[in-house]
């Protein structure tokens, strides 16, 4: 069986069609025509050129010696013996222990194509480009809350000391209190939302009908009136007033706020007989309802529901299996149950879509029992179904549970890094300065 040779970690002069490079202490002598398998790259390039040519050779390695025929290079020796096994394997892995992107300036420095790395470093490789992405991200959140402009209008300062002070609640104490007084708000609205459904605390109108209390409508129109002065104060102070107004939370906030509006606008069209009371009505109730959109304004004052947010997006495969098999067995054992219970002649099941709900709170083990089979085998069939709901849940859940613990420690990880990285930034800063004033 033929073989091909290997690279040799020795001493001594190379022999004809040989050639010996120092890798930051290390000497390899390799072979020309393994090297001559990807001829575009360094190493090919130092074989074929002449020796007597020292302007081609110094500018393919640092240092040359014609009597031993050994080039030197002032590189990563480590990442180098991950280099040279794609001209006898064809492809390359990342050792553990090497910092990927420095190895893809190895790689750009030996002239070899990212092509040729494994599947599984290229995934870790860009996923550690993605993590740099967002710390660099996070550097310059962080420096643009630090850095202050000096060659800026009054206006534009007053701009972004109002954008400090509604968006980065940890820049000042003022911004931590305004913080606190909306969260403080959500749970407020969110409480009279509630407690103003409660038959006890309603009072009758002039119709005889029971409507909300005036106090509770005082509150409430409070904090809409503080949710309203606040989206207005960050629209207004924002740097990008398009990318504001499309941002999710924002959407969020927008929709919180609209319905107040709106039923306002409603209830006088009303009054003045533009409109009919009875669809006045029903568009104030179905507007009224969609007061629980602010309970999602939370999530822009809680790093925790951001995170859980994130994870189960990272989750969305999970999740989708988790339907698709609960959809199969509702389907499956909703069928075999109407089948099975035909015989009997106080059946609850009429028909297959009708027992989709026997399935999906048996599954999911609600078991309300509304629907419940009556014969032998539609007691197994449901203890079956049951069992399998229980299986199908189970199976996914440690997954997700798992992409959000690593996503909130990546992120905590993350945050510390881009610290360091402003505080290495500032110190280099320094340092520059200093000598600047010794010159």
């Amino acid at each position: 069986m033929w073989t091909i040779p290997k690279p040799k970690y020795r001493t001594g002069f190379c022999a004809e069609g040989e050639i010996a490079v120092n890798i930051g202490g290390v000497r390899v002598v390799l072979y020309g025509d393994v090297l001559n398998r990807y001829p575009e790259s360094r190493l090919a390039e130092l074989v074929n050129c002449s020796t007597q040519n020292y302007e081609v050779i110094s500018s393919l390695c640092d240092d040359f010696d014609p009597g031993r025929k050994e080039f030197y290079f002032d590189r990563d020796p480590d990442a180098f013996k991950c280099i040279i096994d794609v001209y006898y394997f064809d492809e390359i892995h990342i050792k553990r222990g090497i910092c990927p992107v420095c190895f893809i300036k190895e790689m750009e420095f030996w002239k070899i194509e990212q092509s040729v790395l494994d599947e599984c470093c290229k995934s870790y490789l860009m996923e550690k480009e993605e993590e740099l992405k967002e710390i660099t991200n996070k550097v310059k959140v962080i420096l643009e809350d630090l850095e202050v402009e000096q060659c800026i209008t009054r206006t534009q300062r007053c701009q972004r000391f109002l954008w400090m002070l509604m968006e980065k609640p940890g820049s000042s104490l003022p911004a931590r209190f305004i913080a606190i007084a909306s969260f403080l708000a959500i749970l407020v609205s969110a409480v009279v939302m509630c407690v103003g459904t409660i038959p006890e605390l309603q009072v009758t109108d002039s119709e005889g009908k029971l409507v909300e209390h005036p106090t509770l409508e005082a509150i409430e129109t409070a904090c809409m009136l503080w949710f309203t002065a606040e989206y207005l104060l960050r629209l207004a102070s924002s740097p990008n007033k398009l990318h504001f107004a499309l941002s999710i939370m924002n959407v969020i906030d927008f929709m919180a706020i609209m319905p107040f509006y709106v039923v306002l606008s409603l209830t006088y069209l009303g009054t003045t007989s533009m409109m009919e009371l009875a669809n006045v009505q029903q568009a104030v109730q179905a507007l009224r309802i969609m007061r629980i959109a602010r309970i999602f304004k939370l999530a822009r004052h809680s790093s925790g529901l951001q995170t859980l947010t994130y994870a189960l997006k990272r989750s969305l495969k999970e999740l989708g299996l988790l339907l698709m098999y609960m959809s199969v067995g509702i389907f499956v054992f909703s069928a075999l149950a109407y089948t099975m219970e035909q015989s009997h002649p106080e059946t609850l099941f009429r028909s297959i879509p009708q027992s989709f709900w026997w399935a999906i709170i048996t599954m999911t083990t609600v078991g309300y029992g509304d629907i419940y089979p009556k014969t032998a085998l539609g007691k197994c069939n449901a203890a079956v179904s049951f069992l399998c709901g229980v299986i199908a849940i189970a199976l996914p859940i440690h997954p997700i549970i798992n992409n959000f613990v690593v996503f909130y420690n990546k992120q905590k990880v993350l945050e510390t890094a881009a610290k360091h990285e402003v505080e290495l930034m500032e110190l280099k800063s320094g340092r520059d300065a200093r000598r600047k004033s010794r010159n």
